[in-house]
């Protein structure tokens, strides 16, 4: 799995996929760009730093992948805020069955008391992890919550010795995944020479 990210791919459940260009929702083109975090590097900056801080009566706990009801429900409640690309189910990203997929699925769950209200997913293999789908509770989106997810998903593997943490796709353009780019250490994957680069800040 190190090999497959690091040459650009993705995958959800089952299947593989890369890609360097996709359609806007204007009808024109947008240049899709590989993000990675190099761990060593990554250090949070101050507004990361009071996403964590202003998070800090919430409860988050790790565990190894599952799909329970209390996901789907929040996943249900999660994907009102998309007008396009509308995801389907939870499934759509993670397989039928996220604990006997190509890799080790982890999962990331957020407590306010006993109430669910963000969780992520991602991959692990020998020296890399790679994010997989972050979901949150629309009524809090003011916590930042993909952020703080994301967050603690860099935290975890820094603690457990990696070296990157892939965090998907972004564009060249500008986009709602621009807070991707945000994070120290992060490379971009340059197709044609087929290297990562530093992401100029």
């Amino acid at each position: 799995m190190d090999q497959v990210w690091a040459a650009g791919w993705r995958h959800f459940g089952r299947y593989f996929f890369r890609y360097s260009t996709q359609p806007d929702p204007e009808g024109g083109l947008q240049t899709i760009t590989p993000l990675r975090i190099s761990l060593a590097s990554c250090t949070f900056s101050k507004s990361q730093r009071r996403v964590l801080n202003k998070n800090a009566d919430l409860r988050f706990e790790i565990a190894p992948a599952a799909i329970g009801s209390d996901l789907r429900a929040l996943f249900q409640r999660h994907k009102q805020r998309f007008t396009h690309n509308i995801p389907d189910t939870l499934e759509t990203f993670l397989g039928p069955d996220p604990a006997h997929g190509p890799c080790d699925c982890r999962m990331i769950r957020v407590f306010d008391g006993p109430r669910l209200i963000a969780a992520s997913f991602f991959d692990v293999g020998q020296q890399a992890a790679s994010s997989v789908y972050a979901f949150f509770e629309p009524e809090h989106s003011k916590r930042s919550l993909g952020t703080l997810t994301l967050l603690l998903e860099i935290q975890h593997c820094q603690k457990a010795g990696l070296r990157w943490l892939y965090t998907g796709y972004a564009t060249r353009e500008p986009s709602v995944y621009d807070y991707k780019k945000q994070f120290r250490g992060t490379e971009y994957l340059e197709w044609g020479a087929g290297v990562w680069m530093p992401l100029a800040s």
